[in-house]
């Protein structure tokens, strides 16, 4: 049985458990029991705005008294508004109005039929069921279906920071790697996320990495500033019709093929990141992130 210990969680985390064990443990141990939550008459303007305020990749959506889980809302749910199969909501119900979209309420974008788990499960129940789902997150709920906490990758990923796993980068990484160049425009660079289902993309100047752009980096930016007053006076392709390279803001930090996964988990926590492009011998050979780290604990 492997016993993992709680590495910065949050400042009550190493109170409540010195030690995770992996496979049988109180999911509430790793789970954030603050989540943000917003009702459903939210309007996505201001889905932007919590998502972006809240650094948070999801949003839980519940009723506003009782807290019972309705739905979640994520940042990929918001570049699908933007650019993919649900911008038709701007065509077919707004007559291409962005601005009224933008202030429907997030019931329009929300997905109902979300996959939560009872505040007594184990942390062997979330990572299962997270794998199976392919989500990144799992609201946890209390017999009444109240909202509780919410159990994601960036959970798992605090636990397992500077664990040895004895297991490489490259034995789990993404080999295939879509890339844009750095003068694509961030409308075309969430068009290539949202078709080819990822959240990040590494931006790239004459063969050269200079970092990687993800769907939060994108929700931030039209949260902020200049794009943010284009979005809402509908300016929507003004504020998308800018180079992707301008969300870069982090220095980039990288593993090779052969860094442990517990070391790669440390690195993705001290510099706040949810995946890290594998660079040997100065090229770019895949990518590792918080999910393929959550596969290496399932097994």
């Amino acid at each position: 049985m492997v016993y993992l210990k709680a590495q910065n969680k949050t400042s009550t985390l190493n109170e409540k458990h010195q030690a995770v064990n992996v496979k049988n443990g109180d999911i509430m141990a790793v789970a954030n029991d603050r989540p943000v939550i917003i009702p459903p008459t939210t309007t996505i303007i201001d889905s932007i705005k919590t998502m972006a305020g809240n650094s948070s990749r999801r949003l839980i959506v519940a009723d506003a008294g009782t807290k019972r889980l309705e739905a979640i809302l994520t940042s990929t749910d918001i570049m699908s508004f933007l650019g993919g199969e649900n911008s038709q909501l701007v065509e077919k119900h707004f007559k291409g109005n962005f601005l009224a979209a933008a202030n429907a309420e997030v019931r329009n974008i929300m997905h109902e039929n979300v996959t939560y788990l009872d505040r007594h499960a184990s942390i062997e129940d979330a990572i299962k069921i997270m794998i199976k789902q392919n989500i990144g997150g799992v609201p946890i709920v209390d017999e009444k279906k109240c909202v509780c906490g919410i159990c994601t990758e960036k959970d798992f990923l605090r636990v397992v920071a500077e664990v040895p796993a004895n297991k490489s980068v490259d034995q789990y990484m993404s080999k295939r790697v879509k890339k844009a160049p750095s003068d694509t425009t961030i409308e075309n660079a969430a068009k290539m996320m949202i078709e080819n289902r990822i959240r990040r993309l590494p931006v790239i100047k004459d063969n050269i990495l200079l970092g990687l752009v993800t769907a939060s980096d994108m929700v931030e930016y039209l949260a902020e500033g200049h794009a943010f007053e284009n979005i809402v006076t509908g300016n929507f392709h003004e504020a998308f019709n800018v180079p992707v390279s301008s969300l870069i803001k982090k220095d980039l930090v990288w593993a090779s093929s052969d860094t442990d996964l517990g070391e790669a988990a440390k690195i993705m926590r001290n510099n706040d990141v949810s995946s890290l492009p594998v660079i040997d011998d100065g090229v770019l050979c895949g990518i590792i992130t918080e999910r393929d780290i959550l596969r290496a604990i399932s097994e």
